[in-house]
């Protein structure tokens, strides 16, 4: 629909159904620049989540001879 043809449409109404249309329309903007509520997030939350190897901090074999003993 077209800015004109609703334009139109409610300037066919009434004066206390534009009234209401004025209020639709304020609910809206204000609906539409509300900020979204953020969960809070909680510590731990994603404990064993991942899964880390029991070697994760050893040397790897490919720079075993770059290291020093």
């Amino acid at each position: 629909m077209s800015n004109l043809t609703l334009y139109n449409q409610i300037s066919d109404l009434p004066n206390d159904l534009k009234k209401e249309v004025e209020d639709f329309v304020a609910f809206l903007k204000a609906r539409a620049t509300k900020p979204k509520k953020v969960k809070q997030r909680k510590f731990g939350y994603a404990k064993g989540f991942f899964k880390i190897s029991s070697d994760f901090d050893e040397s790897l074999e490919d720079f075993k001879e770059y290291m020093y003993s």
